[in-house]
């Protein structure tokens, strides 16, 4: 590694990020920070910012996103009212963190970003690849599915082979005040995780009251917005039927929400698009491992690659599988389970 190599770095505040520009710093790099501002109210998460990158004796730069960031709050509100449930966080990691971050990285002369996600890039015979993290329990490749193929030989990720407690471990020792720092659980531009409430507030009339129905559309109750559900949802549905029901459906043309019992969540296959393929575009069909959720241990499948999306059959049915939420294709590999892309849930299918 030279040592004239420059990384921008993306500081968010937290423990993770701090201790990435940490490391980066120790190895040789050339080591700048960078703090994106997405949306009002983030001024202790800049100002924790701020202070790392005196601790480390680098600069910040502080980029105002918040107009870019409206293209994320569009599809967050787009998707509800499709009746979909949306993962902002992966389509934030394609258009920001590892979209408009590096095109501000490489047009200041970076060589790298960098980020404290806990996921590997790994070379193999000078090609890139998007593996998953030693610590699976942390492995964050899953909402690293949808970034470029082509920004992958630019990103540095210093946390792959670390614990959580081994990076607060090493904040600690590098001085960095942030060392104790809570993770954050919620989606950035909804601090008090109010879902409902954002929405409410962004779109009006989204809450539009409708019935509540089994598969066979007899009417159970009703409901007060079809955007306050998500499917396998068990709690807060306020309907007896004698036993344990969940939402297996949502009907965004006739404003209904399904339930039913847990047996009528499961599926055998699904369609996802567009796909954004990290790997050589397969033309046959191939075994692999697909997580269907961030918290997913992943299921084995057979995916099927279609023009510009995939069909994935599982080999044993699947519960819950939510349209809105990233299909995410893992492939076993000498070097890791890497990914090999992922793509949008529109339909899953019983069979």
């Amino acid at each position: 590694m030279s040592a004239a190599q420059t990384v921008f770095v993306a500081v968010s505040g937290g423990v993770d990020s701090a201790a990435t520009a940490a490391l980066l710093c120790q190895q040789g790099y050339h080591c700048s920070g960078v703090f994106m501002i997405t949306h009002d109210g983030g001024q202790t998460a800049q100002a924790d910012a701020e202070q790392v990158c005196r601790t480390l004796g680098i600069e910040l730069h502080v980029l105002d996103f918040r107009r870019e960031f409206d293209e994320i709050i569009g599809y967050f509100t787009s998707e509800y009212r499709q009746a979909r449930t949306p993962n902002p966080c992966v389509l934030c990691n394609r258009l920001m963190k590892f979209g408009r971050l590096w095109q501000f990285a490489a047009s200041q002369g970076a060589d790298f970003i960098a980020t404290g996600h806990y996921a590997q890039i790994r070379r193999i015979n000078g090609t890139p690849g998007l593996y998953q993290a030693q610590d699976a329990s942390k492995d964050q490749s899953y909402v690293l599915s949808m970034i470029r193929r082509d920004t992958l030989n630019h990103i540095l990720l210093p946390m792959a082979e670390l614990t959580k407690d081994k990076t607060r471990q090493l904040a600690a020792q590098f001085g960095l005040h942030i060392h104790s720092k809570a993770d954050s659980q919620e989606i950035c531009f909804i601090p008090d995780n109010d879902y409902a409430g954002l929405l409410r507030r962004l779109c009006p009339d989204i809450q539009r009251p409708g019935d509540v129905v089994d598969k066979n559309g007899t009417r159970l109750g009703r409901h007060e917005g079809i955007f306050q559900y998500t499917i396998g949802q068990r709690r807060g549905l306020r309907i007896a039927m004698g036993e344990p029901v969940y939402v297996v459906g949502l009907d965004s043309q006739t404003n209904t929400v399904i339930l039913g019992p847990k047996e009528e969540l499961l599926s055998t296959s699904l369609i996802a698009a567009p796909m954004n393929w990290l790997i050589d575009i397969p033309l046959n069909p191939f075994k692999a491992m697909v997580k269907i959720r961030y918290n997913h241990k992943g299921s084995p499948a057979t995916v099927y690659p279609e023009t510009n999306s995939v069909r994935i059959v599982f080999d044993h049915p699947v519960s819950a599988v939510t349209p809105g939420q990233a299909a995410v294709i893992y492939i076993p590999t000498e070097s890791g389970m890497q990914v090999a892309g992922g793509a949008w849930i529109n339909n899953a299918f019983r069979e």
